[in-house]
């Protein structure tokens, strides 16, 4: 969906500077959004990519297209909360919602602490639901057609019986199991002015360091995928672009964008 740039949509994505959340920001510049961002730590990467998306907005047209990032810390609640309301209230009106952001380390039940559990649900479950609730005022004002729209970022691997779960990652895996709970939940409560829906992708980009950055642990993995190949962070941008852009009658759905693992 190619919008009309005389009103483009504006999307929030949180956790955009970087990987999937990186390509999400680009897609949604690429389909005629205007797109405020988040990142914590990589400042120099949001830097990067803020100049990116405002070359390629004034590429698309003549109309000038916000672009912005604002620093976001989910860890601490205190700071997310005054930092939330600075970008929340930095736009008079909001469309899109992308929650991307997320702490990923593997976790064995020995490794398993309180500490870990609370880190993991505070960032990939708590603070998501919270930044939810606080956009779903303004997102409900949307004069896009199916009205505004919420795509939060599952993983197939942490959707309970109907995922893939794995041991290694049990503190994750709870606490994103918990925010596609969330947003399932949500889609009913919005419904009909919001569209709440989750992309819930295999591998899309191998992590950089830790054992699945091992080439023999890679192919490991992607001999349980049908089709063969891990996904890219563009691919997992689009299936986001269309939930948020084009699929105006679709709400409470989960997504896949596994290559067929979870079939396997």
């Amino acid at each position: 969906m190619n919008v009309n740039p005389g009103t483009p949509p504006r999307a929030l994505v949180i956790g955009g500077a970087k990987r999937v959340g990186r390509a999400i920001c680009l897609e949604l510049a690429r389909q005629g959004c205007e797109v405020v961002f988040t990142y914590n730590t990589s400042g120099s990467e949001s830097e990067t990519l803020l100049h990116e998306l405002r070359t390629l907005g004034g590429a698309s047209g003549s109309t000038p297209k916000l672009f912005a990032c604002h620093r976001l810390n989910l860890s601490d609640a205190g700071e997310r909360w005054a930092e939330l309301d600075a970008v929340v209230s930095s736009s008079p009106r909001w469309d899109v919602l992308v929650l991307s952001a997320s702490v990923y380390e593997p976790c064995e039940l020995p490794e398993l602490s309180r500490d870990r559990l609370v880190r993991d649900y505070t960032v990939n479950a708590i603070a998501p639901a919270m930044i939810a609730r606080a956009m779903a005022p303004h997102l409900s004002k949307s004069t896009l057609p199916g009205g505004g729209s919420v795509v939060i970022m599952g993983d197939v691997h942490a959707m309970g019986p109907c995922g893939r779960p794995r041991t290694g990652f049990i503190s994750y895996s709870m606490s994103k199991s918990a925010l596609t709970e969330f947003a399932l939940s949500i889609s009913r409560a919005l419904a009909p002015r919001v569209r709440v829906n989750v992309v819930a992708p295999g591998v899309v980009a191998f992590p950089e360091n830790g054992p699945e950055s091992d080439p023999a642990e890679q192919q490991r993995y992607l001999s349980r995928v049908p089709m063969g190949r891990a996904g890219t962070p563009e691919e997992a941008a689009q299936a986001v672009a269309w939930l948020a852009l084009s699929a105006t009658y679709t709400t409470g759905q989960v997504l896949r964008v596994d290559g067929g693992r979870g079939l396997v």
